[in-house]
């Protein structure tokens, strides 16, 4: 019995490290298949068939579950879903058309810093710390990546910051509607992703000069960024939430963006220049800055009170 005590524990312990790897692998290689994608079905037609589809999957996980179904605060919901699924993926999809894999997703996952300045005026939430130091490295870093001396590539650059400029009002959105309401985390990402398809539905129409290639490569890209990235990612992310403090589920998920530049270096031949691979390393090391403050600040809590104060956020919102 003790042995079988002791398997027991080792899974708990190690299962959400697991699974933190697997979602940067998941997250990160995302960027790859939308870059072979996006050709045979158009930008925004792509966009929209991901976040629909994403959002169907995720409604379908609920009903099985039981979990709630009806919306809550739609208003609020609508706003979440405008910014982060027609914003950051409109606009990142827009960018990976022109612009390179790798550079795209390190810029669209730039979202912490631009919450850091947000959330100063909009939550009073004041930086602190190592939060200060943060800021001038991902700037620099950014400068290096975007490269403005350099025309060429920047305007795909400004699409992919604008997604995650996008993508950090939606989480500011999303605190605000958690502080009023009581919502559950799966209905909210399913419904606000649902409601932020429709603009995205709207633009493919109205822009799209041909329909999608349905090919076996449209077909296996999309699936995995309507499956895999997007209803199993968020799926996997709640799990880890539920089982670490969030400051150490952040640490392991910067390994999202190392592999974002590394799959298509390998892949699709996308090699950094010098300026970008330097950009990249100050926008890791801004990024590792923001992840560790978190961590430290979990490890004042007791284990079991995380457990409690996550579950809790979850239900009360």
């Amino acid at each position: 019995m003790a042995g079988s005590d002791s398997s027991g524990s080792k899974i708990s312990t190690y299962l959400p490290a697991g699974i933190l790897a697997l979602l940067a692998l998941i997250w990160g290689y995302t960027w790859v298949p939308q870059k072979i994608g996006i050709p045979y079905a158009g930008t925004f037609s792509f966009a929209a068939l991901r976040a629909l589809l994403g959002a169907i999957v995720l409604l379908a996980v609920l009903a099985v579950l039981r979990r709630p179904l009806r919306p809550k605060a739609l208003g609020l919901t609508l706003a979440l879903g405008v910014l982060q699924t027609t914003g950051f993926v409109g606009l990142t999809m827009w960018a990976l058309e022109a612009g390179g894999a790798g550079r795209t997703a390190v810029l669209a996952n730039t979202m912490p810093f631009w919450l850091l300045i947000m959330a100063w005026p909009l939550l009073g939430e004041r930086l602190h710390g190592l939060q200060w130091a943060s800021v001038p490295l991902g700037l620099a870093g950014l400068v290096l990546i975007i490269g403005p001396w350099n025309l060429h590539g920047v305007a795909s650059s400004l699409l992919a910051v604008g997604g995650a400029i996008s993508w950090a009002a939606g989480a500011i959105v999303a605190k605000v509607l958690r502080r009023r309401h009581r919502v559950d985390l799966l209905s909210l990402t399913a419904w606000q992703m649902l409601l932020g398809s429709i603009p995205l539905i709207v633009v493919a129409v109205s822009t799209a000069d041909r329909a999608p290639v349905w090919s076996a490569t449209l077909v296996w890209t999309l699936a995995y960024a309507a499956l895999l990235a997007t209803a199993l990612g968020w799926f996997l992310w709640l799990f880890v939430l539920d089982r670490l403090p969030a400051g150490v589920a952040g640490l392991g998920n910067l390994g999202t963006p190392v592999v974002g530049v590394v799959a298509p270096w390998i892949q699709l031949g996308e090699r950094p220049s010098v300026a970008e691979t330097a950009g990249i390393v100050l926008v890791l090391a801004a990024l590792g800055v923001l992840v560790l403050r978190g961590a430290l600040r979990a490890q004042r809590w007791p284990r079991s009170d995380r457990r409690v104060t996550i579950r809790r956020e979850e239900g009360s919102g």
